[in-house]
């Protein structure tokens, strides 16, 4: 839990542990503008990503040297979990948070974008056709097996085919309550920033955002009741885990209190409506297209229609590079924070 001393200072020691189809890309953003704006130090990937789907180790960090006292200040791409392996490089008093998403919307997302990544998927027309016999599409020994079962798990350094013994399962659940500071949830995005914000002891304008990866609601179907339960039963490792963080997550909430909390987040919802109103063309995401310029457009896998945003031409100066910043998909961000780090060594 965190501390709610009013004293407090920035905490600029942070680990992000990056979860598929959560709003990690948002989350990522971020912390990609907070530590920019202050010249922080990243533990940057080599290519997009930590050695995923590996066990993240030490060594997939740029330029990581056993022997070369190094200050790392935010680590923050998709990597597995791997706690002693990141005592390695993270300063001692590093802040360590994660974010989980429900498991019916998660698969329902990562059916889509990932359609074409996964073989089990290939099989199938449809999630639901896939939900009714799992094990009839699925083998655990094909690659990216872990897109389709159990992927939170996984991410979080567990085995996504394992069974959900009680006794294991609890000892996992142990493990990652001592290792993370602090859950967020996804469905909660704003209570969960809220929470950050007093967290790290940062402001309420550095948890400012634009949604980022995301469909437009009219590509997000919900799932059948039948199909929900049946995926539930199949990805139960992951409905264990996010019940279980649920139920600290609103001991958090309140704990910061009920009228904080609703008024903390009105305020991050309008400041976020002002920044739109300043920096988007429509004031809105719009569906990734030629209309996006391509330094700005964001990856779409095929039937994904992932959100994107166009500026608006008359911005300039601090502004504009600010809302650019903003808009900026992941990769084309990464690419941006390598290029600083490279000018900063030469």
């Amino acid at each position: 839990m965190f501390s709610l001393d009013p004293a407090c200072q920035p905490r600029t020691h942070v680990v992000f542990l990056k979860t598929h189809k959560s709003a990690s890309s948002t989350v990522l953003n971020i912390l990609y503008r907070f530590g920019d704006s202050r010249n922080l130090t990243f533990a940057l990937p080599v290519a997009n990503h930590l050695g995923f789907p590996n066990l993240f180790q030490a060594r997939f960090v740029k330029g990581f040297d056993p022997n070369r006292n190094k200050e790392y200040n935010i680590i923050c791409n998709h990597m597995r979990f791997n706690l002693p392996e990141l005592h390695k490089l993270m300063p001692n008093d590093s802040f360590y948070f994660t974010i989980l998403r429900h498991p019916d919307t998660l698969y329902e997302s990562g059916f889509t974008y990932f359609r074409h990544e996964a073989p089990a998927y290939h099989r199938v027309s449809s999630l639901e056709e896939f939900a009714q016999n799992p094990e009839k599409f699925y083998s655990p020994n094909e690659g990216n097996s872990y897109l389709v079962r159990n992927v939170m798990w996984f991410d979080l350094g567990g085995d996504h085919n394992g069974a959900d013994d009680v006794e294991r399962v609890n000892r996992t659940l142990r493990e990652l309550d001592a290792a993370f500071d602090l859950v967020l949830l996804s469905e909660y995005f704003d209570h969960s920033l809220v929470l950050l914000k007093k967290a790290l002891c940062w402001s309420l304008e550095d948890m400012v955002y634009f949604q980022l990866n995301a469909r437009g609601k009219s590509d997000t179907p919900s799932l059948s009741p039948s199909t929900a339960s049946k995926l539930r039963q199949w990805n139960s490792l992951d409905w264990l885990l996010y019940r279980h963080f649920n139920v600290s997550f609103w001991l958090q909430v309140a704990s910061y209190g009920e009228a904080r909390m609703d008024r903390d987040v009105s305020r991050l919802r309008e400041m976020r409506r002002r920044l739109g109103s300043t920096c988007l063309l429509g004031n809105g995401p719009l569906k990734s297209n030629k209309a996006i310029p391509p330094e700005i457009r964001p990856y779409s896998p095929f039937g994904s229609n992932i959100l994107g945003y166009v500026l608006k031409p008359n911005l300039s100066g601090p502004t504009k590079e600010l809302c650019t910043r903003m808009i900026l998909p992941e990769n084309n961000y990464l690419h941006r924070l390598k290029e600083k780090d490279k000018k900063q060594q030469d």
